[in-house]
């Protein structure tokens, strides 16, 4: 378990504390503003969630906090030579702005390290209980369950180890995500003996409590710490069984035919043009009840709609895997709880894997075991034998599970499924790189009326004005839920006082999102331990596609009525109404800085690492989803994709993964 010594637990509670000091103002909220990050459990939450990490990345936490505690510290911002239990809370604020804004990469990253860590974790974490700051911002936190309709899920009933254990089967499949449950059910249909392994946990209903940090800690791969090497940007991918579409944001697009066309021309994959390829859109849209049936949007999405709209842009319905319910469509508390599908759909309105092809594959026989992370493919003679996994509990403990097979389909996701492959000990000449991020940033906007985009269908209106900027490559604008913690660490912070202040402004807040068809990619590595590493700088090509994205947000924002337009910038940018020239405010984002570390980078989807294609040199996969050189290996995952989606990746990797399926032979 990672621990910061006792002296270097304390100078990160004083860098905490800078973040969100004790300040002294009367009036209703008194106590929010007293209330300092210290009186919350932030450092051993850190803590937790550095374990996580690789150990190069925990090396950096602690030479960090060694940092703090030595005189050279003033180096570091052109300051006085003291520790930092030395300066002045005055001093301190200035170090931190001056990190944010160091030429220096290591400095900007230990800034938004930490400002991200600290910011979210004191306005997100819950323990059966609602956080002491929710009621001064205007957070419901915690959802009455009880007061809606759920469509209850049957349990999966994975396999618990009590020691090493030998198993055999006819096909491995390594994931239950978008690519792995539909693998799964394909496979054991066809009466095959289908063993699942998901590196994830598996949660019920029952255990998913709609507590923001509770549920990223269990749920999203590193506890939704993932960040790039350099911690440019943040990683979100699911981790848990049913994968991202347990915990995604619903929107289901089918692959656009500009991008199918190119997948196929560019990359020798005829199948994409065949019209039998469309069939799999259509029978996982049915079994996932896709659909675009909508009683109402949330005010969020409302402006991004409306917003558009009068600009002249074409906006439209984002197609969702949400069981409609015509009797409750128009319920309240139903309409709500859809805001905390992307926590985990405790509620089961959302038709991922754990709903649909899981249960499919379960009830023909196949076993599915959770927490269970799979070390290496067994391979010989070029042949594949089987797999070698290890099952963790909560506390640690580890058996050994050895699986013979004949065949094995990894469907881990484009971080995952490379690093299985390399620790298996393949390789390719582009194994592990194209890695596509679909690289996106917000905008944020507030408004007089209230927004609470915690609230209503998550992501249920886009803005796909500007997806040809260049050929096919620029980006569309969408929504994301907001929770406490999420509206925190994304906002910009100058100091203590204008940071709590401004998020007393959280329940007038919204965003929206550029989702950006990134053109240039990073790559995975494998660190020490042999954990995925990922590495990613945007090129400037796709910067400038994403800025350009943030000048459309800013616009639409201000269409939509809001009274004051921010970047998620290091700096702080704003434009308020009646007061800023909003075309002189748009023309500025062109000229910020927008190098790594200096303004909040995401990605939720990762695709590309193992692309398929007809070129051996080019392509790991054959187009059939076959490894190259390995008989009785595929992929079918976002890493199969020849290149991004353009659009949210789950309903072509599902239709893909179909596709692969029908030739696992």
């Amino acid at each position: 378990m990672f621990k910061f010594t006792d002296q270097q637990k304390q100078r990160i509670e004083i860098i905490c504390d800078t973040f969100i000091p004790s300040l002294e103002k009367e009036g209703e909220n008194k106590e929010y503003w007293k209330r300092k990050a210290s009186d919350l459990p932030i450092v051993d939450l850190m803590e937790k969630t550095i374990d996580g990490l690789p150990i190069e990345l925990q090396e950096e936490f602690k030479q960090l906090a060694d940092l703090l505690g030595s005189p050279t510290l003033g180096l570091t911002w052109f300051g006085s030579i003291k520790t930092v239990d030395k300066l002045s809370h005055a001093q301190r604020e200035k170090m931190l702005l001056r990190w944010s804004r160091s030429p220096i990469p290591q400095l900007r990253n230990a800034y938004n390290a930490f400002k991200k860590l600290v910011c979210f974790y004191y306005f997100g974490h819950s323990e059966n209980k609602e956080n002491p700051n929710w009621r001064a911002i205007g957070y419901p936190g915690l959802f009455p369950l009880e007061k809606v309709k759920k469509y209850p899920t049957k349990g999966l009933s994975p396999i618990v180890l009590n020691g090493n254990e030998v198993e055999s089967c006819d096909v491995v499949i390594i994931g239950s995500g978008a690519g792995g449950g539909v693998v799964a059910a394909e496979l054991a249909a066809k009466g095959l003996e289908v063993l699942i392994l998901e590196k994830g946990s598996y949660l019920t209903e029952e255990e998913m409590s709609g507590r923001e940090v509770d549920m990223l800690s269990r749920s999203y791969d590193r506890g939704g710490a993932f960040t790039t090497k350099d911690g440019s940007a943040t990683v979100l991918a699911g981790s848990c069984v049913g994968g991202g579409t347990t915990i995604n944001w619903s929107a289901s697009f089918r692959t656009p035919d500009w991008v199918l066309e190119e997948w196929a021309k560019e990359h020798d994959n005829p199948q994409f043009l065949e019209p039998e390829y469309k069939k799999h859109f259509e029978y996982i849209e049915k079994r996932s009840s896709i659909n675009t049936e909508l009683s109402v949007h949330n005010p969020q999405n409302s402006a991004l709609f409306d917003g558009a709209k009068k600009l002249g842009y074409h906006a439209g319905l984002i197609p969702r895997n949400v069981a409609h319910n015509s009797a409750k469509a128009n319920d309240e508390w139903y309409w709500k709880s859809q805001g905390y599908g992307g926590l985990g759909d405790a509620c089961g309105y959302k038709q991922g894997t754990m709903k649909t092809f899981l249960q499919d594959a379960i009830e023909k026989g196949a076993r599915i075991y959770a927490d269970t992370e799979v070390d290496k493919i067994n391979i010989s003679n070029g042949t594949v034998t089987g797999v070698t996994a290890f099952q963790s509990d909560e506390n640690g403990h580890g058996y050994k599970l050895t699986v013979s097979c004949k065949k094995v389909v990894v469907c881990a996701g484009a971080v995952q499924t490379p690093a299985v492959l390399m620790r298996s000990g393949l390789s390719h000449p582009q194994l592990g790189k194209n890695l596509y991020f679909h690289p996106t940033n917000a905008v944020s906007g507030i408004y007089d009326r209230p927004m609470e985009s915690w609230y209503g269908p998550m992501m249920s209106a886009v803005c796909d004005e500007f997806n040809h900027l260049d050929g096919n490559f620029g980006y569309k604008l969408e929504t994301p839920p907001l929770h406490s913690g999420f509206i925190a660490l994304s906002m910009p912070w100058e100091s203590g006082e204008q940071f709590k202040s401004d998020m007393l402004n959280a329940a007038h807040t919204g965003a929206f999102i550029v989702l950006t068809r990134d053109k240039y990619g990073g790559k995975v590595t494998l660190s020490k331990e042999k954990k995925a590493m990922v590495h990613y700088r945007l090129h400037k090509y796709d910067r400038n596609h994403l800025v350009h994205g943030m000048m459309e947000c800013a616009k639409i924002h201000a269409a939509a009525g809001a009274r004051k337009i921010r970047l998620l910038h290091n700096e702080i940018h704003s434009c308020e109404k009646d007061i800023d020239d909003l075309d002189a405010f748009v023309k500025k984002i062109k000229s910020l800085s927008w190098a790594p570390n200096r303004f909040t980078l995401y990605t939720a989807h990762q695709m590309g690492t193992c692309r398929m294609g007809g070129r051996k040199n080019d392509h790991p996969l054959t187009p059939e989803g076959a490894f190259r050189g390995v008989k009785g290996l595929w992929v079918a995952d976002g890493s199969s994709f020849p290149r991004c989606s353009g659009v949210n990746p789950m309903l072509s990797i599902m239709a893909l993964s179909r596709y692969i399926s029908q030739h696992v032979e």
